[in-house]
């Protein structure tokens, strides 16, 4: 069985499950680990971040390289200056 580790925290669902798609269409073995927790409300999430991305080492540059290649930064920014607008 593969060894994985923490590769990196997660803000929200949606970078969860956008990463979650593009690592299942290059076949690199990872979870992805919820810090929600019904009986405390979430609230570890609110300190935490949303999760985590846990993968085996030697895959841990290439799934840092796919989440900075994410298009979440440009809809933000998209979103703030119509905002401003």
């Amino acid at each position: 069985m593969e060894e994985f580790k923490r590769i990196l925290v997660l803000e929200n669902e949606i970078e969860a499950r956008l990463l979650d798609s593009v690592l299942n269409e290059r076949n690199i073995p990872h979870r992805i680990r919820s810090y929600y927790d019904s009986a405390y409300n979430g609230i570890f999430q609110t300190q935490k971040g949303w999760g985590i991305v846990l993968a085996p080492p030697e895959f841990e540059a290439e799934v840092l390289s796919i989440y900075e290649d994410l298009p979440l930064e440009e809809e933000g920014a998209a979103v703030e200056n119509r905002d401003e607008g």
